[in-house]
C-alpha cells in the first residue's frame, strides 16, 4: 500500500485552489461538500466560480501568488489547466509546507482524490493509487446501487440518539439496538421515506429496551426493467439486497438475480404463453404466505409492475391479508424498445399522444379496442403484439388507416439477441416472418401529424 487512506477534519480549516477555470471548479464542487473555508487563487473566474464568490461561499484572491498564499492550509489543489504553471505553483505550495494535489499530475501529488460515495455522514472513498481511476469509478457505481440515498440521514438520527441509548441501555443491548436499526424494519421504513416514523421506532426501542422481537413481513413489487441488468433501478437493487425470498418471472434476466443477497431464496413463477404452470391465484397465495411468515418478499416482474403485469391482483390479495406492500417502478419495455431504435415515445410535431396497449384481449374473436384510438399524432406501443399482428393488419386495412401508419418492431429490447425492423402495415406480417420475430416484442404503430414517405420497407 503506497498511499494511506485517511479522513481529514475540515471544519474551519482552509483549502486553497489555484486556478479559475473548469478544473478548479470541479475541485471546488468537491470541497463545498465539507465545512472548509475555500480560497481561490486566480486572475479570472469562470461563471460558476464567480457566482460562488458573489454569494460569499468562496474567497477570491487576485494578487501575486507567493508561498504565503499557501500557508496554514489543510489541503492545496493546483488546477490551472497549464502543466508548466501547475508545476511552478506546486513548488511554491511545497515551499509553504502544504499538502498538495496537482490535477492530472500524480507524480506531483502528496494526496490523491478518491472516488467518493457520499451519504454524509457516511462517506466511502475508493482509490487505486492513481493506477486505474476508471476502475475506481466502476466500484463507486456499484456501491451507489447498494447504499440507499437516505442512508446518511438515518446515520445522523442514530448519532443524535447515541447518548440517549447510552443512558438507558448496556453495552450489549446498544450493539443489538444498532444492529436492529441498520438491518431491519427501521432502515426499511427510512429508505421508503418514513424518516419521522423511523426516528420514533428508534426512540421507542431505546425507551422500552425491546426491539427485533416481532417480525412483520412485507412485499415489494419490483420492476426488473426490460431485461438488461443495468436497467433496473437503484431502489429495485436495494429491495433485492433486503429480500428473504424472491418470486421472479420468466423474462427476468438471470444476471439481475445476482444482485440479490446470496442467501435469498429464489422461486421461479414464470408463465409461458399457453402454459400456465403458475396461475395468478397461486402466485398471489404464495406471496401472501411468505409475508405471513415474517419474510421480506420481492415479487420481481419484467418491465414495470404497473404495466400489463397483473400487479393489481397481487396487491388486492396483499390488501385483503393486511400485509404492507410497496410498488417499485421499473423501466417499461416500450421505453427500452424506443431507446433501442434511437427514437422517442413522444416527439413534438410528430407524436403528442402515447397509448400503451396489449395484443392479448379477453375475447380473442374481437378486434382490440385500442385500435379506435389511432389518429394523427398518436403512437401506440403494443405489448405482446406479435400474435395479434394479423388482426391488427386486417382492421387497419379495412378502416383505410393502413396507409397512414408507420410500424417499428423491437424484439428482446436491450438484450444481445435484440431484433429491430421498420415496415408498413401492408408488409408487417411478411416482416415478422422474415425476421423471425416472436414475443417478447413491442410493435409501435405511429400515425404522424406530418406523414413522410418511408425511405425503404422490409
Amino acid at each position: 500500500m503506497k498511499t494511506f487512506p485517511m479522513f481529514l477534519q475540515m471544519r474551519g480549516r482552509r483549502v486553497v485552489i489555484a486556478g479559475g477555470g473548469e478544473q478548479a471548479a470541479q475541485k471546488c464542487r468537491l470541497i463545498l461538500k465539507t465545512e472548509a473555508a475555500i480560497t481561490i487563487l486566480a486572475t479570472d473566474l469562470d461563471p460558476e466560480l464567480a457566482d460562488l464568490h458573489a454569494t460569499g461561499r468562496i474567497d477570491w484572491q487576485r494578487g501575486a501568488i507567493t508561498p504565503d498564499s499557501f500557508a496554514d492550509t489543510a489541503l492545496v489543489f493546483v488546477a490551472t489547466g497549464c502543466p508548466a504553471l501547475d508545476a511552478c505553483l506546486h513548488k511554491l505550495a511545497k515551499t509553504a509546507g502544504a499538502t498538495v494535489n496537482v490535477v492530472d499530475q500524480p507524480d506531483l501529488c502528496d494526496a490523491l482524490t478518491p472516488s467518493i460515495v457520499d451519504r454524509s455522514p457516511v462517506v466511502v472513498a475508493i482509490g487505486t493509487e492513481g493506477s486505474a481511476p476508471v476502475l475506481a469509478r466502476q466500484i463507486k457505481t456499484k456501491l451507489e446501487t447498494l447504499l440507499e440515498p437516505r442512508l446518511g440521514d438515518l446515520a445522523s438520527i442514530a448519532g443524535r440518539l447515541r447518548d440517549r441509548a447510552a443512558l438507558r441501555l448496556g453495552p450489549r443491548d446498544r450493539r443489538d439496538l444498532w444492529r436492529w436499526v441498520f438491518n431491519g424494519p427501521v432502515r426499511d421504513t427510512h429508505a421508503r421515506g418514513g424518516e419521522r416514523n423511523a426516528a420514533l421506532m428508534i426512540k421507542q426501542a431505546i425507551d422500552t429496551g425491546t426491539f427485533g422481537d416481532t417480525k412483520t413481513g412485507s412485499v415489494a413489487l419490483v420492476g426488473a426493467g426490460p431485461g438488461a441488468k443495468d436497467l433496473i433501478t437503484l431502489r429495485g437493487v436495494q429491495r433485492l439486497q433486503e429480500a428473504d425470498v424472491i418470486y421472479y418471472d420468466r423474462l427476468v434476466d438471470p444476471e439481475i438475480l445476482e444482485l440479490a443477497r446470496r442467501d435469498a431464496e429464489r422461486v421461479y413463477v414464470g408463465k409461458a404463453p399457453g402454459c400456465h404452470h403458475w396461475p395468478q391465484d397461486k402466485i398471489s397465495n404464495v406471496i401472501v404466505s411468505a409475508a405471513r411468515q415474517g419474510k421480506r418478499v420481492v415479487r420481481l416482474k419484467c418491465g414495470d409492475p404497473g404495466v400489463f403485469a397483473r400487479g393489481r391482483e397481487e396487491v388486492d390479495a396483499l390488501t385483503a391479508a393486511n400485509i404492507p406492500y410497496e410498488i417499485v417502478p421499473g423501466v417499461t419495455s416500450a421505453s427500452a424498445a424506443s431507446a433501442a431504435i434511437g427514437g422517442f415515445l413522444t416527439e413534438r410535431g410528430t407524436c403528442d399522444t402515447l397509448v400503451f396497449a396489449t395484443g392479448q384481449s379477453e375475447d380473442p374473436h374481437k378486434s382490440p379496442s385500442w385500435l379506435s384510438t389511432l389518429r394523427p399524432g398518436t403512437r401506440v406501443a403494443v405489448y405482446m403484439g406479435v400474435g395479434a399482428a394479423a388482426k391488427i393488419v386486417d382492421h387497419l386495412t379495412a378502416s383505410g388507416q393502413a396507409k397512414f401508419i408507420d410500424v417499428d418492431i423491437v424484439a428482446h429490447a436491450q438484450k444481445p439477441e435484440q431484433i429491430t425492423a421498420q415496415c408498413s402495415v401492408d408488409t408487417l406480417l411478411a416482416t415478422l416472418e422474415q425476421t423471425g420475430v416472436s414475443n417478447p416484442a413491442i410493435l409501435f404503430l405511429t400515425w404522424p401529424l406530418h406523414p413522410v414517405q418511408l425511405a425503404a420497407t422490409c
